[in-house]
């Protein structure tokens, strides 16, 4: 720890963000940068504590102590390859992860006032591409090949991780372009596609072979990959969203929100924007029902499109700002977020329900909601609402469903894969009668665990690459 005292003398500096009236003009990042000086003086409040809980609580197990340090120093090139030992993109992760070890830093239980932790992360990231430090690795093959099906972020760190260990990796990809979620989900004001472009093209250069508008089953069959790899791991992602089956919900103007946010990444991108709807919120007045990340990235997504009034509304209560007694630490904190979108302009309600949309000739013309009470369960379950009778017409143009996912869309890639190891058993047995060739098959990230963090989803990432690197090597 280069200054010891720093916690003491230095406060939490954020970057911030550009002006609202700025930034509801385009779709650009809309956080900001420090100057390097003022993130090495950031990074020097870390207290390298005997214990770090950031690292105890980061799903990739950053090493955050020692390359604050590094930063706080001026070793920027060597925080860098500390950093990416553990985390395949922090590029990504400083700028979109929920920053699990900033909730369990010591000084954000002393002062509330954490390390700036995940900017500084990002900082470094920026840093090792603007100065060259993200280059190039290239591996000494080991004649082994790996598929992988889905380019989200646990797709992409299986194949980035295994290819740096030798293998020859394939990713499949149905879309026009790489990314998952990570590009079609989340707006562009939160992470710039061009982050995205510049990793895949640096793995690229490493030897990965990215399949783009390739589906499994349809433009190559599952039968070709299990002939043709030594393993195979599914990243398939969670695409099926939670639906609301009210009366009225066929109406015209009802959508799910991945509609809206896919279409617009797809607009901004240039590309195919073929089985998506076209949804217009200019002069609209929308209704956002969810009050997760996706529902705000909706919030954020409609007022730059021009529309004249946003509702966001939640079927849970509103959570307390700052402190919440039932969630202590280390349970992730349920208070209070005003994200970037809710400041741009947006009137957020808690404890409603949806009854029925409202229409007319099959047009969406307002939506009944109705308050809830929450009760808790006598036996100490989960508590449930109850409809308080207090209903409420309010009146919408466009509805946007932001209520999760339920699962992953995997039935016939499954079906797919099953077929094709059962047609191979009959021809790929040694002497003994036992399956000598069949392609080992895994799964990892949202596809597995249901819908979950991107940080969440690198980390079985190295799990699965990991698993795959043992068994393709005779160690178990």
């Amino acid at each position: 720890m280069g200054n010891p005292k720093a916690f003491l003398s230095v406060g939490r500096q954020e970057a911030g963000y550009r002006p609202v009236n700025e930034r509801l003009g385009d779709f650009s990042e809309v956080e900001q940068t420090l100057n390097t000086n003022d993130r090495r003086t950031q990074a020097s409040r870390c207290m390298d504590c005997g214990v770090p809980f950031c690292h105890w609580a980061c799903p990739v197990g950053n090493k955050q102590p020692e390359w604050q340090d590094m930063v706080y120093k001026g070793k920027w090139r060597e925080a860098y390859l500390l950093l990416e030992k553990t985390c395949d993109f922090p590029e990504f992760t400083g700028r979109i992860c929920p920053a699990l070890c900033e909730k369990s830093c010591v000084l954000k239980h002393s002062t509330e006032e954490p390390v700036t932790i995940r900017e500084n992360e990002a900082a470094i990231a920026e840093m090792a591409f603007r100065e060259g430090y993200a280059r190039p690795v290239i591996p000494v093959r080991n004649n082994k090949k790996v598929a992988v099906i889905g380019s989200g972020p646990a797709g992409l760190t299986v194949a980035n991780r295994l290819n740096r260990l030798g293998y020859s990796v394939t990713v499949f990809e149905k879309e026009e372009r790489v990314g998952g979620l990570l590009r079609f989900g989340i707006p562009n004001f939160k992470l710039n596609k061009k982050v995205i472009d510049r990793r895949v093209d640096l793995m690229g250069a490493e030897g990965v072979i990215f399949k783009l508008g390739t589906k499994v089953g349809k433009d190559i069959s599952a039968k070709t990959l299990t002939t043709d790899f030594d393993a195979l791991c599914v990243a398939i992602g969670c695409e099926t969203p939670r639906d609301l089956n009210v009366e009225g919900r066929k109406l015209k103007g009802i959508h799910f929100a991945m509609e809206l946010l896919s279409r617009q990444n797809k607009v901004l991108g240039g590309l195919s924007l073929k089985g998506l709807p076209n949804i217009d919120c200019k002069g609209k007045r929308v209704l956002v029902i969810g009050g997760g990340d996706t529902g705000s990235d909706c919030v954020g997504t409609a007022n730059r499109l021009g529309a004249i009034s946003v509702i966001q509304i939640e079927i849970l209560p509103k959570p307390p700002v700052g402190h919440n007694s039932d969630t202590p630490w280390p349970q992730y904190p349920n208070v209070l977020k005003t994200s970037t979108s809710h400041e741009e302009g947006c009137d957020r309600r808690w404890s409603l329900t949806t009854n029925r949309f409202i229409g007319e000739v099959g047009v969406l013309k307002a939506v009944e909601v109705e308050e809830v009470e929450w009760v808790s369960a006598t036996d100490g379950g989960r508590p449930t609402p109850r409809p308080t009778g207090r209903k409420e017409t309010l009146e919408v143009d466009i509805v946007f469903l932001a209520m999760g996912f339920v699962h992953p869309e995997q039935e016939g890639l499954v079906k797919e894969l099953s077929l094709a190891l059962d047609a191979r058993k009959n021809i790929a047995t040694d002497a003994d009668g036992r399956i000598a060739t069949t392609t080992k098959i895994f799964a990892c990230g949202d596809a597995v665990s249901g819908p979950s963090l991107v940080v969440r989803a690198i980390s079985e990432g190295h799990r699965i690459a990991s698993s795959i690197d043992t068994l393709l090597k005779g160690r178990g």
